[in-house]
C-alpha cells in the first residue's frame, strides 16, 4: 500500500487512534460535534467506539470539551483508492459525487511551484 500523507488537521486523530480506526471515528463523527474527556465515564458513543483509553488519550491529545470532527473526506477517500476501491465504491461509501471522487484523487498540477 502507497504512503499517505496525513493532512495536519487529521493528525491527532490518526496518531493516537492508528488509521482503520483513526477513519472509522472520522467516518461516524466526521462534521459533527463530540464531547471528549480525559476521564470518560463509558456512556459516550465515542467510548464505545474507541474505549476508554483511546478516549482519554485523544482528550489529551486534542483537548477536553466539545470539539467538532473534521469530515477527512479527501484523505479518506485516498486510503480507499490505495486499498483499491473503485470510483464508485467511493462515492457511494462517502456520499459524494464520483465527480468530486476523481478531484480528490487527481494528482497535482506538477507546473504549480511548491509552497513548501
Amino acid at each position: 500500500m502507497m504512503h499517505l500523507r496525513v493532512p495536519a488537521q487529521l493528525q491527532p486523530y490518526i496518531e493516537v487512534l492508528g488509521l482503520d480506526l483513526g477513519i472509522d471515528f472520522l467516518l461516524k463523527f466526521g462534521g459533527s460535534y463530540v464531547h471528549l474527556s480525559e476521564n470518560p465515564q463509558g456512556r459516550s458513543e465515542v467510548t464505545a467506539l474507541i474505549g476508554h483509553e483511546l478516549t482519554a488519550a485523544l482528550a489529551r491529545r486534542v483537548g477536553s470539551g466539545s470539539i467538532r470532527v473534521h469530515t477527512g473526506k479527501p484523505f479518506i477517500a485516498q486510503h480507499f483508492r490505495a486499498k483499491g476501491w473503485t470510483t464508485n465504491a467511493i462515492a457511494r461509501h462517502l456520499h459524494v459525487t464520483d465527480v468530486t471522487v476523481r478531484g480528490w484523487l487527481k494528482p497535482p498540477d506538477d507546473r504549480q511551484l511548491s509552497l513548501l
